[in-house]
C-alpha cells in the first residue's frame, strides 16, 4: 500500500474540505454582521412607525424644546426637557465620577500592577459589571441617600446627585476595560525606548503610553457616556422622578429612560401619551447611536495607527 504523497496531502480533500469550511464560515461570520445591521436598523423603524402619531400632532421641536412635562391635564403638554435636562445631570455626575478613577485604574491594572494582584484587581472590575443595577440601587437608597440629605441639608436625598454616583460607579468597568485595553495595546518597545532614554515608569506612562493610548482612551470614555445615558433602574428610585427642570445636580429630577419605564405601563396602547413615549425613546435612540458611532470610529482610527 503506498502513502499518498506530500502534495496530494496538502492539495487532496482535506484541503478542499477546508476551503470550503472556511468559505462557509466566512459567509456566516458576514451574515451575521448584516444581521445585526438590519435587527439595529428594524428597532430605528419600529421606534419611528410607532411615534409617528405624536411627530405628526405634536411635531419633533416643539417636543424636544418643551419646558413642562404635564401629560393628564387638557390640554397635554408633553416637553421633554425636564427629561433632557434631568439626563445630562446624572450623566454629567456619572462621568465626573468615573473617568478619572476609570482612567487612574486603568492604568494602574496596565502599567504598574503585577501578577497574582493584577488578576484579583481584573476579577473585582469584571465582578462588578456583573452586579444587578437594582441592587446597586437598593444600596444607594439605603446608605447614599441619606448620606446626600444630611451633607446638604435637603429635604430628600432622591436627586440627580445621588443617580449620578450610583450610575457612575455603573460606568467604571466599561472605562476600566476599553482603556486598560488600549493602554496594553501599545507597544512594548516605545516603553523600552523612553525607559533607555532615562525617564522612569511613570514618566514613559504620561509622556508615552498615554498618548499613544488617548484614541482608545477616548472611546471609553465615550462608551461610558452611552452606559450612563441609558441607565434605567438606578435612576427610577435614586433620581427623584420630579417633572420640573431641575437646575443644579442637587434637586430631583427624572431622565428620558426613567420616564418610559415608569409611564409606558400606564398608558392607552395607540394613544397620544403612548406615542410620544416612543418619540422620547426615539431621540435617545439618535443620542446613544451618535455616541456609540463616534466611539467606533475613533476606535477604528485607533487600530488603523497601530496597522501602520
Amino acid at each position: 500500500m503506498t502513502k499518498p504523497s506530500t502534495k496530494t496531502a496538502r492539495t487532496g480533500r482535506p484541503g478542499g474540505f477546508s476551503r470550503a469550511a472556511d468559505a462557509v464560515v466566512r459567509r456566516a461570520i458576514a451574515l451575521c454582521g448584516w444581521l445585526a445591521i438590519a435587527i439595529l436598523g428594524a428597532i430605528f423603524v419600529f421606534l419611528l412607525l410607532n411615534s409617528f402619531k405624536a411627530l405628526r400632532e405634536l411635531g419633533l421641536w416643539p417636543m424636544v424644546a418643551g419646558t413642562d412635562w404635564y401629560p393628564t391635564v387638557d390640554p397635554a403638554r408633553f416637553g421633554f426637557l425636564p427629561s433632557e435636562v434631568g439626563s445630562l445631570w446624572v450623566t454629567g455626575v456619572a462621568l465626573l465620577l468615573a473617568v478619572p478613577i476609570g482612567i487612574g485604574a486603568s492604568i494602574y491594572l496596565s502599567e504598574f500592577a503585577k501578577g497574582r494582584v493584577k488578576n484579583v484587581a481584573k476579577s473585582i472590575v469584571e465582578f462588578m459589571a456583573a452586579v444587578p443595577s437594582v441592587v446597586l440601587g437598593l444600596l444607594g437608597v439605603a446608605y447614599l441617600s441619606p448620606v446626600i440629605q444630611r451633607t446638604f441639608g435637603l429635604d430628600s436625598g432622591l436627586t440627580a446627585l445621588t443617580a449620578g454616583v450610583v450610575v457612575g460607579v455603573m460606568t467604571l468597568p466599561t472605562i476600566i476595560s476599553i482603556s486598560e485595553d488600549a493602554l496594553y495595546s501599545v507597544p512594548s518597545s516605545m516603553r523600552q525606548g523612553s525607559l533607555a532614554l532615562g525617564n522612569t515608569a511613570w514618566q514613559t506612562t504620561y509622556k508615552v503610553v498615554l498618548p499613544a493610548a488617548s484614541s482608545g482612551i477616548f472611546a471609553a470614555v465615550m462608551l461610558g457616556l452611552g452606559r450612563a445615558i441609558g441607565e434605567t433602574m438606578v435612576v427610577l428610585m435614586l433620581a427623584g422622578n420630579s417633572g420640573l427642570v431641575p437646575r443644579l445636580p442637587l434637586e430631583a429630577a427624572r431622565t428620558m429612560t426613567g420616564t418610559i419605564a415608569q409611564e409606558m405601563g400606564e398608558v392607552v396602547r395607540g394613544g397620544t401619551h403612548y406615542s410620544v413615549l416612543f418619540a422620547m425613546g426615539l431621540v435617545l435612540f439618535a443620542i446613544t447611536f451618535a455616541v456609540n458611532l463616534a466611539a467606533d470610529l475613533v476606535l477604528e482610527r485607533q487600530r488603523k495607527r497601530w496597522r501602520r
